[in-house]
C-alpha cells in the first residue's frame, strides 16, 4: 500500500519516516472553564485530512497511527494515585468504527482503564461547520450510568469546547470527577 502522506510504498497506512517526520506530537493545553483544561496532541491544521479519515473506511488505521504516537505515549507517563477512567466522548460507529474508543484504548496503562459506550448522546448533530450559537441550541444530551469515577474524557478534536463541557456535566452530575479531557487536534490552534 501507499503511505497516505508521502505516498511511498509503505506496510502502514502511514510509514514510518511520515509518522517521524510529520506526526511528532507536541502538547497544548486549553483552559475551557475555571481549572479544567483539554489537552491536546496537533493543532487541527497540522492532520486535517487524517482526522477526516474517520469518514472512511481506512479511517480506523489512521486513528490507530496518531493514537499510538500520542495517546500512548501520554499513558505510559500518566501517574496518578488511584485509578481513572478514560471515556471516549459519544462512541458511535456510524463509519464502521469509533474514533474515540480507539483514543480511548491507548490510554490503557497501570492508572488508566478505559471504558466503552458510558458516554452516549440521544441527540444525533453533526456540529462540523457551524458556529457556537448552533452549537448551544444544538446540544448532544449526553446519558450516562456512570458514578463514582474519576474520569478522563476523550475526544477527536476540540473545536469550541462545547460538547466537553456538556459532557462533564453530566459526568458531574452523577458524582463523577472529571480530571481533564484530552484530544488529537485543536482547531483554535
Amino acid at each position: 500500500m501507499k503511505c497516505l502522506s508521502c505516498e511511498n510504498l509503505s506496510f502502514q497506512i502511514i510509514c514510518k519516516t511520515c509518522q517521524k517526520n510529520l506526526l511528532t506530537p507536541s502538547f497544548h493545553k486549553r483552559e475551557l472553564e475555571k481549572d479544567f483544561f483539554n489537552y491536546s496532541f496537533y493543532s487541527f491544521s497540522e492532520i486535517e485530512d487524517l482526522i477526516s479519515s474517520k469518514y472512511y473506511s481506512h479511517g480506523d488505521r489512521v486513528f490507530n497511527t496518531l493514537a499510538k504516537l500520542s495517546f500512548k505515549k501520554f499513558a505510559q507517563n500518566f501517574v496518578f494515585d488511584e485509578l481513572v477512567y478514560s471515556i471516549g466522548i459519544d462512541e458511535h460507529t456510524r463509519h464502521e468504527f469509533s474514533q474515540t474508543a480507539i483514543l480511548s484504548r491507548h490510554l490503557k496503562s497501570e492508572f488508566i482503564k478505559p471504558l466503552y459506550s458510558k458516554l452516549i448522546a440521544t441527540n444525533i448533530v453533526k456540529y462540523a461547520g457551524h458556529d457556537l450559537e448552533f452549537r448551544k441550541k444544538n446540544k448532544r444530551k449526553f446519558k450516562t450510568s456512570l458514578t463514582n469515577k474519576k474520569i478522563i474524557l476523550v475526544d477527536d478534536m476540540i473545536t469550541t469546547g462545547t460538547t466537553i463541557l456538556e459532557a462533564k456535566k453530566v459526568l458531574e452530575k452523577r458524582n463523577n470527577k472529571v480530571l481533564f479531557s484530552l484530544t488529537l487536534a485543536d482547531a483554535k490552534l
